[in-house]
């Protein structure tokens, strides 16, 4: 049962206490939003990596995850790269890759925090993808050819991925060695993708499948079960959106 304000000890300094806590949250919070810009990874600012080419506009949140082989990895212009991503070029730093790239985002790529992007044969993705938090796309697999040897010991399996310009990629997909997705490919959340995907496709499952399919004389097959969002008018402040939003709830 709680007691009765009057019965609580009083505590002349319990104001001054308060105040020291707010002014450590203040201090904390303002202290990580620098240590956070400073740490960003940009074209003007690359710290000590030297990627092959990161383009104007792109950032790599602070903190970044691990990170290497860069010399061999291109990132495009306005790229948008979540913190603790992790991108490398090659098994492991340190090794000759030769001329070419082997990790190529496009312009606008989005990576949501905590993706991993290891790339140790030839990985690129299309302008304008985007990929929800902890998305996970390699160029290599374990191999378990041989049952009397470790399977982390075993010489991995490589093959090329590309992704294609303008697909999204939902929270926890993961795609595999080989796999070949096409233009504005949708895979939903969890998926594990390997294989061809063609244009204008929904993959989802483990192992994906299609699951949708766009077809220019009927459209998307299955068709969708709900109708395509309103584009948002120009102009519209979020205090209209929100009243829009609430009105539309109601009715």
């Amino acid at each position: 049962m709680p007691k009765n304000r009057s019965t609580l000890p009083f505590r002349p300094f319990a104001s001054l206490a308060t105040w020291r806590r707010r002014l450590g949250s203040w201090a904390v919070h303002r202290g990580w939003h620098w240590v956070q810009e400073a740490g960003a990874i940009t074209a003007e600012r690359p710290g000590r990596l030297r990627f092959a080419r990161i383009g104007a506009g792109a950032r790599i949140a602070f903190p970044q995850g691990t990170i290497f082989g860069e010399p061999w990895i291109e990132v495009g212009e306005r790229c948008v790269i979540g913190a603790q991503v992790t991108l490398t070029a090659g098994m492991m730093p340190g090794l000759d890759l030769g001329r070419t790239p082997i990790l190529t985002l496009g312009d606008e790529v989005v990576l949501g925090r905590g993706s991993h992007v290891v790339a140790d044969v030839a990985v690129t993705i299309g302008r304008k993808t985007y990929c929800g938090p902890y998305v996970y796309i390699t160029s290599t697999n374990h191999s378990y050819d041989d049952p009397h040897t470790p399977v982390g010991e075993q010489w991995p399996r490589m093959a090329p991925v590309v992704i294609g310009p303008g697909s999204w990629l939902g929270t926890g997909a993961v795609i595999l060695p080989g796999a070949r997705l096409g233009r504005n490919v949708v895979v939903a959340a969890g998926a594990v993708v390997r294989g061809e995907v063609p244009d204008h496709a929904v993959v989802a499952g483990v192992p994906a499948r299609i699951v949708r399919t766009w077809d220019e004389e009927r459209g998307w097959q299955p068709p969708l079960r709900t109708p395509a969002p309103v584009p948002i008018p120009e102009g519209m402040t979020p205090e209209q959106l929100l009243r829009l939003a609430e009105s539309e709830a109601d009715s």
